[in-house]
């Protein structure tokens, strides 16, 4: 590293550390609607399959509070609940289990809302991102400042004298734009008044490729600084290509280490039948050796793991005491459970020299139908709900 980064206060997001020397994480957001459970899931997979290492989900409605009450158990990366104008949604997102909250100070105004939404983070241990965004302002202090670099710092520090006020530092910051000099004067103006974390992003890029270098320069130009603990690019385009290019940025500067292998796995929710973490690090391991460039998912269960995970290139589901291999969602062959990661290793390098097509050719007949009745079994003995998403679901639904 050529230079050396600002320090600052550590924030756990979920399991990701953000801050105080931790390695530069890469966000993005999904576009789907929240309520769409499946859908938002699936999204959620490509992205962790594209580098994201957090992904945000809007929370705009009761129907997506309750949705990511059903997301969260089942998602490889943490989520971030994005709430605007209705304080109540982000305390029925905390209900949910999101990793972090972010937070709009130009629209959720009141000092008393605020006030109770910090003080339940600040009981579960729940990170707030404090995400001030040039677009939306609080009129006061846009009328005091004008559209300035210390518009945007005041309304973050307005933010923090709250947060303060109930005893509660769990925090990261944004103050975005869509100017790239006002949003790099305004990181570095905030940068010289507080310790805390700071989230990177020039807020409405536009489509690549103009977004992308619209980003790029005032993401680099601040990471080049030292400045920022997590960069997101906001671009007008699938949210895949925001996590690629965040990834691809890290890299280029040197900040994070180029990697041929891109495996994930699911965080191992009430339908796992396997130790999701162990399975994964043995596939880690013996992956890497082969340095393919392949992406690996790794699930733990079969009734969800093939469907959320199919924009993997290869990936295994467990239950029953076997495996589901799959290539790109297909199931491919059923192995017997301690068989998992040799069928990995072994399939990995069919596919990089038949291609997936090549692979998908190689399929077992059978293995779709016995994965069926496999996944039909573990339905009839678990139920739809093995997350009790419901009762959450519930709670929500009172507040």
């Amino acid at each position: 590293m050529m230079f050396e980064r600002r320090v600052t206060r550590s924030v756990n997001v979920g399991g990701v550390q953000v801050g105080a020397g931790a390695p530069i994480s890469v966000q993005s957001m999904t576009t789907t609607k929240t309520a769409d459970v499946e859908g938002t899931l699936e999204q959620i997979y490509a992205l962790a399959s594209s580098g994201a290492e957090i992904v945000r989900c809007t929370c705009n409605e009761v129907e997506a509070a309750e949705g990511l009450a059903r997301i969260v158990p089942r998602s490889p990366v943490p989520i971030v609940a994005d709430v605007h104008f209705q304080y109540r949604l982000a305390l029925a997102a905390l209900d949910a289990g999101v990793a972090c909250l972010r937070l709009n100070p130009g629209n959720i105004r009141k000092e008393q809302h605020i006030k109770a939404v910090a003080s339940e983070a600040r009981d579960r241990s729940v990170p707030i991102r404090i995400g001030v965004n040039a677009g939306s302002l609080d009129p006061d202090i846009e009328e005091k400042y004008g559209m300035t670099a210390a518009a945007l710092v005041e309304s973050a520090k307005r933010e923090l004298n709250y947060f303060e006020d109930v005893g509660f530092e769990d925090v990261k910051i944004s103050v975005k734009a869509s100017d790239v000099r006002l949003m790099v004067d305004a990181y570095r103006l905030l940068a010289d008044a507080v310790d805390f974390p700071l989230h990177l992003g020039v807020t409405e890029a536009g489509p690549p490729p103009g977004g992308i270098l619209k980003a790029t320069a005032g993401i680099a130009t601040l990471l080049n600084e030292g400045i920022g603990d997590t960069i997101r690019y906001s671009l007008t385009a699938d949210p895949v290509e925001e996590a690629k290019a965040g990834r691809q940025l890290l890299e280029a500067l040197g900040l994070r280490e180029r990697s041929s292998l891109d495996l994930i796995a699911c965080p191992s929710c009430g339908r796992a039948e396997v130790d999701v973490i162990s399975i994964a690090a043995m596939a880690q391991e013996a992956l890497s050796e082969l340095d393919l460039p392949i992406q690996v998912a790794v699930m733990g269960c079969v009734v969800n793991g093939p469907g959320e995970a199919k924009g993997a290139d290869l990936g295994i589901a467990a239950g029953r005491q076997r495996g589901h291999l799959f290539v790109r969602g297909q199931v491919v062959k059923v192995v017997p459970e301690t068989q998992m990661v040799d069928s990995l290793v072994e399939w990995a390098q069919k596919i990089v020299s038949d291609g997936v097509e090549g692979a998908l050719a190689a399929a077992d007949k059978s293995a779709e139908a016995e994965a069926e009745a496999d996944r039909a079994a573990l339905l009839e003995e678990q139920g739809e709900d093995a997350n009790r998403s419901d009762a959450i679901v519930e709670m929500i639904r009172k507040r």
